[in-house]
């Protein structure tokens, strides 16, 4: 072989892994820019001070970082310090060093989420910057992401890290990285809505639609950016209960009649007056000129569309056709029930409740997995609890507890009985006198208080009145607040008062006060003291005596000497003013 052809065999060989280099970087950096992650935060280092009508920044330990000098101040996120204070319809941004930020742009705004109740309202790592008419997006280090192409940047609905943005009068999506997600060629953009527990928003696709003489015309985008469907559709919607990440279907409206999809593909034509998904049976109900069938989630027809009514009570399908009526199961199947009888399935395979309508009230009464009744339909109610418990209401109208083979174990006494959240607790209320009664796992009485309040925390469950502090495991066992709470004082009563005492249950703090609260994670308690409330320290120093006066029954939690208020759409700050 020649030297010369050597030559271009090796300049080939370079050239082609040049080629590949570079592909696997543009794949990389595009998946990088694709992919975004939302900060979680669980402890603030700032917070909004309100100073008679002004507002400012105080620290975690309570400390003035700005003066209360502004008509407003929003931190996008508290764990960073970066402040969009307000002025006479200025606004600059400040660091905690009082420096200002961003001076070379021409206005900087936070991005506010939409439809979001909560006291972090903001996108937690960007900012909208404007140069001339037209806005880019940059990142709290000052990083521009994009360039200021942009006539709008707001949020989406319920999508935090995906941003609207208008070009040239058209709307597209970016992320918080700057990544194009959908370009900027359609008249109208709104999230499928569809939420996954791990991914949260980030699976859900776009409904986007583009005007015609006739009306705006709607298409689908995939969470990829891929367009499943075309822009020729009056409506669609995703049905958001069916939690299938590798599925999507959408209910199209065309030509005014309606159809279903599947990952862009058609399984039901577009025929009928409404669809309509079930989601404690997983299928849809059909309407057709006033008649009514049932499909799966293939789009196979199980039940004719040719009753007058259809109806889903528990695990089956009531229909009527004329004057005769049938009960199906979800494969389409007829069952032989009665048809005034529901069975509802319970979250224990072993049990379910019926429902018995045909004396012209309902009673409840259980089955057991093979549908024999171990429980008579003789009560006013009954709900499953957990293990093989059923709280249950007698025909006295009061409510209790019972096992599966109807041993009353608590008496039908109460006025409410229910399972905390996420613990296998009962509490049981007697209105009249307001005595809650708390039950542990196995259902033995580990408490009875009056005028209780109950806080559910994800370790333990705290129950508190003027009296009393209680605190629960999960399970309801009673425990002390030394093994619960990671403190170096807790709250201990003596003689009718209280104080704080340290792990070996000494007393750092006397017992002088009417109450106290745990320690928050800053490290601040409330005290209270002739009807007024201040606060202390880990230390045991008093921050500032009691001298606040809330109309509130619930407890205060302080950041030095200043106390929290929550206001509108979630959002809080912190105040010493007397007459808030």
């Amino acid at each position: 072989m020649s030297k010369k052809k050597k030559i271009i065999i090796i300049s080939i060989i370079v050239l082609i892994i040049a080629i590949i280099v570079i592909g696997v970087i543009f794949i990389k950096n595009n998946i990088l820019e694709r992919y975004y992650e939302i900060e979680k935060i669980e402890k603030y280092n700032y917070f909004i001070l309100k100073e008679e009508n002004n507002y400012g920044v105080i620290n975690a330990k309570g400390d003035i970082v700005l003066d209360s000098e502004y008509e407003r101040i929003i931190i996008p996120n508290p764990t960073k310090d970066i402040f969009i204070c307000y002025k006479d319809t200025n606004n600059i941004i400040l660091n905690s060093n009082k420096e200002q930020m961003f001076s070379e742009y021409e206005k900087v705004e936070p991005i506010r989420l939409k439809n979001t109740s909560s006291d972090l309202a903001y996108e937690k790592s960007v900012l909208t910057y404007k140069s001339g008419d037209k806005y880019g997006l940059m990142d709290f280090d000052g990083k521009t992401l994009t360039k200021p192409i942009y006539e709008s940047i707001e949020s989406i609905s319920y999508r935090e890290g995906e941003l609207l943005v208008k070009k040239d009068g058209k709307y597209g999506v970016i992320n918080i990285n700057g990544y194009v997600m959908v370009k900027p060629e359609y008249d109208e953009i709104i999230s499928d809505d569809y939420y996954d527990e791990e991914e949260e928003y980030k699976l859900s696709g776009y409904i986007v639609g583009i005007k015609h003489d006739d009306g705006i015309k709607y298409g689908y985008i995939n969470y990829k950016g891929k367009l499943e469907l075309k822009e020729q559709y009056n409506e669609i919607s995703r049905v958001t209960k069916i939690q299938d990440k590798s599925s999507v279907y959408l209910i199209a409206r065309k030509d005014g009649q309606f159809g279903l999809l599947k990952n862009g593909k058609e399984i039901l034509q577009y025929e009928y007056q409404n669809i309509e998904y079930d989601d404690k049976t997983n299928i849809f109900i059909l309407e057709k000129t006033k008649k009514y069938g049932v499909s799966n989630l293939n789009g196979d027809i199980i039940i004719p569309v040719d009753n007058t009514e259809i109806e889903i009570k528990g695990i089956y399908i009531y229909a009527k056709k004329g004057e005769n009526k049938y009960v199906y199961n979800t494969d389409g199947q007829i069952v032989d029930i009665d048809f005034n009888k529901t069975i509802i399935d319970t979250t224990n395979k072993n049990y379910k409740i019926t429902i018995n309508t045909s004396n012209d009230r309902s009673l409840y009464g259980i089955v057991d997995s093979n549908n024999t009744q171990i429980v008579e339909e003789k009560y006013l109610y009954i709900q499953y609890a957990y293990g093989n418990y059923f709280i249950v209401c007698g025909e006295n109208g009061k409510l209790g507890v019972i096992d599966e083979k109807e041993n009353i174990i608590i008496d039908f006494n109460y006025d409410v009985v229910e399972k905390l959240q996420d613990k296998n607790i009962i509490q049981a209320v007697n209105l009249q006198n307001n005595v809650t009664q708390i039950y542990s796992s196995n259902l033995e009485k580990v408490l009875e208080i009056n005028n209780a309040t109950i806080q559910s925390q994800r370790d333990y469950v705290k129950v508190y009145s003027k009296d009393e502090l209680i605190y629960l495991d999960n399970n309801g066992n009673i425990v002390q607040n030394t093994n619960i709470l990671n403190n170096k004082l807790f709250a201990k009563k003596e003689n009718e008062m209280w104080g704080f005492a340290d792990k070996e249950n000494q007393f750092k703090v006397n017992a002088q006060y009417e109450k106290v609260t745990d320690f928050n994670q800053y490290g601040y308690a409330a005290i209270k003291k002739d009807d007024k409330w201040g606060s202390i320290n880990q230390d045991g120093e008093i921050i500032i005596e009691p001298i606040y006066k809330f109309n509130s029954n619930s407890e205060p939690d302080f950041i030095g000497k200043y106390y929290k208020v929550q206001y509108e759409f979630g959002e809080l700050y912190y105040t010493n003013n007397i007459d808030e």
